[in-house]
């Protein structure tokens, strides 16, 4: 049944988004070429568009002053909406700096589901418009007090991973953050947050 899911949403002619894992750091390279690629080929009506998901978080240095910075929901991926073929495949794979799709087989990409469609361009600012930022007042937030441990589940409450479960790979005690292990893209993502944006599972 599984199967014929897969063979459905692969079906030729339909546009899907579909996730690119890159080398660390050439997110913004890649999106660059592979832009460069589709209007230099004639391909942007088979490819169209390339996105790499950013948010705003509020940070505060040593004196308190805080400041927004953007950075990248996902660090090492980039989305791309297109229709799957083995033309556009060779196109995208072969652009400098992508390691390949992410799926089960590199040849037969899988592409994201509506939800995880939604959840993504929600949370990020240049997917679905800016998120209020929360706790931006003048007062610095007071450190939560969250007993957590590495290797602990929790469940994500807010951003586009709201509701999904993670193991906990690293703690930021001072900054009040963690580092979260979300199986996202058919596999282990990392994921930077805030202790206050997750909750013990029971």
């Amino acid at each position: 049944m599984d199967e014929n899911k897969n063979a459905e949403t692969l079906e030729k002619g339909k546009r899907h988004w579909y996730v690119i894992h890159t080398y660390s750091g050439y997110e913004n390279k890649v999106s660059a070429n592979l832009e460069r690629k589709v209007h230099s080929l004639g391909k942007s009506d088979r490819i169209f568009h390339i996105m790499i998901p950013m948010e705003n978080e509020v940070v505060a240095d040593e004196n308190g002053t805080k400041r927004i910075v953007t950075r990248k929901v996902f660090p090492g991926y980039v989305l791309v909406e297109m229709i799957i073929d083995d033309r556009t495949w060779y196109v995208v794979r072969n652009t400098p700096g992508v390691t390949g799709f992410v799926g089960p087989d590199n040849k037969q990409p899988v592409p994201l589901s509506d939800e995880e469609v939604k959840r993504i361009m929600t949370g990020s600012i240049n997917g679905q418009g800016l998120q209020e930022e929360e706790g931006s007042d003048s007062q610095p937030k007071a450190k939560p007090q969250i007993n957590l441990q590495l290797q602990q589940r929790v469940r994500l409450k807010t951003g586009p991973f709201a509701s999904f479960e993670g193991v906990v790979s690293a703690i930021d005690r001072e900054r009040g953050k963690l580092k979260v292990l979300v199986d996202m893209f058919g596999r282990e993502t990392p994921v930077d947050i805030d202790y206050t944006q997750v909750e013990e599972i029971e």
